[in-house]
C-alpha cells in the first residue's frame, strides 16, 4: 500500500490535536454535569436537576470508554481486542443519544488492535453523516485474516465528511485542526492496519468499507 501523502504529522502533533478532539467531545456533558449540580445548589427542580445529572454523567461515561477503544492504547504494543468490545461501544455511544439504531453483523472475533480502532473510528465518521440520526448497519467480514468491514449510514441530511474525501482522494484545502483530526487519524490507521478505506454516497445511503490488500 502507497503511503498517503495527505498523512504528514508529527507525532507530538497527531497526539495534541487528538486529545483536543477528545476534550472537545467530553466538555458538553461534563458542564451539563455541572449546571445539574448549580440547580441542586440553588434548591429548585430537584428532580430535573438529578436527571439531567444522570443522563449527562452516562453520556461522559460512554464516551470516555469509546474513546479509549477509540483513540488510546488499548493494551500493550501489538495487542489484540475483541470486536465484540467494539460493538458494544458503538452501541452504547449511539443508545446514549437515542437517535441512531444501530445493527452489527458478523463473526466475533479478537483481532489486532489497529483493525478494532480503525472499524471504531469509521463508526464515528458514518454516525457523524447523518446528525439527525437514522440506521448504520455494521457488517464484518472474515475479521481475523482478508478482512472487510462495511458501514451503511442511512438517515436524513446526509453528508459525507469533506475532509475524508480530500485525505483519500486529493490535496486538503486546510491544514488539519482539531475537527478533522478524527478523519485523519482514520485515514493513518487504514494505513497501519493494512486496509484500503473506500466512502460511496448514492443518496439513499452512504456506504464506507476498509477492505484488506489481500481481501
Amino acid at each position: 500500500m502507497a503511503k498517503n501523502p495527505n498523512l504528514t504529522l508529527t507525532g507530538p502533533d497527531l497526539a495534541a490535536l487528538l486529545c483536543s478532539r477528545v476534550c472537545h467531545d467530553i466538555i458538553s456533558p461534563v458542564g451539563a454535569i455541572n449546571n445539574g449540580l448549580e440547580l441542586l445548589d440553588e434548591g429548585g427542580a430537584d428532580a430535573d436537576a438529578m436527571d439531567l445529572i444522570r443522563t449527562s454523567a452516562l453520556n461522559a461515561s460512554v464516551r470516555l470508554k469509546f474513546a479509549r477503544l477509540a483513540f488510546g492504547a488499548s493494551g500493550s504494543v501489538g495487542a489484540s481486542i475483541d470486536t465484540g468490545e467494539a460493538e458494544k461501544a458503538a452501541k452504547d455511544f449511539a443508545a446514549a443519544e437515542k437517535k441512531t439504531e444501530i445493527n452489527w453483523s458478523g463473526p466475533r472475533a479478537i483481532i489486532a488492535k489497529n483493525r478494532v480502532k480503525l472499524l471504531l473510528n469509521l463508526f464515528l465518521i458514518a454516525y457523524g453523516s447523518i446528525p439527525r440520526g437514522g440506521s448504520i448497519d455494521v457488517t464484518l467480514e472474515n475479521p481475523e485474516f482478508d478482512a472487510t468491514f462495511t458501514l451503511v449510514a442511512k438517515g436524513r441530511l446526509m453528508r459525507v465528511n469533506p475532509k475524508l474525501v480530500e485525505l483519500l482522494s486529493g490535496n486538503p484545502e486546510e491544514a488539519v485542526d482539531a475537527h478533522s483530526i478524527q478523519p485523519y487519524y482514520t485515514v493513518l490507521l487504514g494505513e497501519e492496519a493494512g486496509m484500503t478505506i473506500d466512502v460511496v454516497s448514492t443518496g439513499e445511503e452512504i456506504v464506507y468499507t476498509a477492505k484488506s490488500e489481500a481481501a
